[in-house]
């Protein structure tokens, strides 16, 4: 995982989760990635400086690891916050052990489910944010993933 600042054309700054330059990329030229606070898409990396650690010789790497700073908070990550996200990571783990992957076809599995087309069942995929806005618009209920997850294909 990769973590980037990112800024929107309205000034607001926030952390995107990828799992590489290349996977930014990818989701940004989809449309996938935008602002969670005004939904902008027209979204930059903003400028970050290296974590780069202090030699080996010059203290213990527990003691430069306490050191690190976030950059959202500019501070450690509170323990209720890191407990919070760990919950949340825990049921996201939990609801996708039922459910299945169905990729980009997301958003058609979705709508064939709602319209009586298809059995229904626990899915998970991808989908644009015009996609998701749509399936909204007609009162298919769909929600973010609070954590990006690797597709099946590409797991080790």
């Amino acid at each position: 995982m990769i973590v980037f600042d990112l800024h929107c054309s309205e000034g607001h700054t926030f952390e995107g989760w990828f799992g590489s330059s290349e996977d930014y990329a990818s989701q940004k030229g989809r449309g996938l990635v935008s602002c969670p606070e005004c939904g902008s898409s027209a979204v930059e990396k903003a400028p970050m400086a290296p974590a780069v650690p202090r030699k080996g010789n010059r203290g213990n790497q527990a003691s430069q690891m306490e050191d690190r700073r976030t950059p959202v908070t500019g501070g450690e990550i509170p323990p209720e916050v890191r407990k919070a996200m760990k919950a949340l990571a825990d049921a996201q783990k939990k609801a996708l052990a039922s459910s299945r992957y169905v990729g980009d076809d997301f958003a058609e599995q979705s709508r064939a489910m709602y319209y009586g087309e298809k059995d229904l069942e626990a899915i998970h995929g991808k989908a644009t944010l015009k996609e998701a806005r749509e399936l909204l618009d007609e009162g298919i209920e769909v929600a973010p993933l609070p954590f990006p997850i690797a597709e099946p294909d590409k797991l080790n």
